[in-house]
């Protein structure tokens, strides 16, 4: 179910996860069509998703491609393998818990989402989804949940201070809740 293809700078990476069969009745029967939700990424921090519809699957996929890959985003990742810091995205009635993880945890998540961190490039999440297994839902919550992330750079660029301020607190505050 996943396609590769070649770009100017780096390897896009597909994944299909869901083809729907559209079915409207109009005055003269019905007209059948497809539905595909596609999410693409290139396993460095890029990842973006789309929706295609068409007569035939192909067109379809191919439509939520090219969608994808214009809506593809920026995510920062924590040592090039897992988020910065969990939390929490919500789309319609679907809502999406994504917990940094140690190094060799892997990617627990379900459906969907495994699909998002794969094409991400992210190696190390726990993700949990609550309220739907619908998949544009869970995508949709996800993605809001990805936009949210910061990293310490941008946290330090906003007050003016210095990346190892930043680092050095969050590493303290992390220590005491160990203890």
């Amino acid at each position: 179910m996943s396609k590769q293809a070649k770009t100017a700078n780096s390897e896009i990476i597909e994944r299909l996860i869901a083809v729907n069969k559209v079915s409207k009745t109009v005055k003269g029967g019905k007209n059948l069509s497809f539905a595909a939700l596609v999410v693409v990424g290139d396993k460095n921090g890029r990842v973006g998703f789309g929706k295609g519809n068409a007569t035939e699957v192909t067109d379809a996929k191919n439509k939520a491609f090219e969608a994808a890959k214009k809506a593809m985003t920026k995510i920062s990742l924590k040592e090039g393998r897992t988020i910065h810091h969990d939390t929490f995205g919500r789309f319609c009635a679907g809502k999406v818990y994504l917990r940094a993880a140690p190094a060799g945890t892997g990617v627990i998540a379900g459906g969907p989402m495994r699909a998002i961190f794969e094409c991400a490039g992210i190696h190390d999440i726990v993700a949990k989804s609550v309220g739907t297994s619908n998949p544009y839902n869970m995508v949709g919550a996800t993605f809001e949940a990805l936009k949210t992330l910061t990293s310490p750079k941008m946290i330090a660029e906003k007050r003016s201070k210095e990346i190892s301020e930043i680092v050095k607190r969050r590493n303290l505050s992390l220590n005491t809740n160990n203890e």
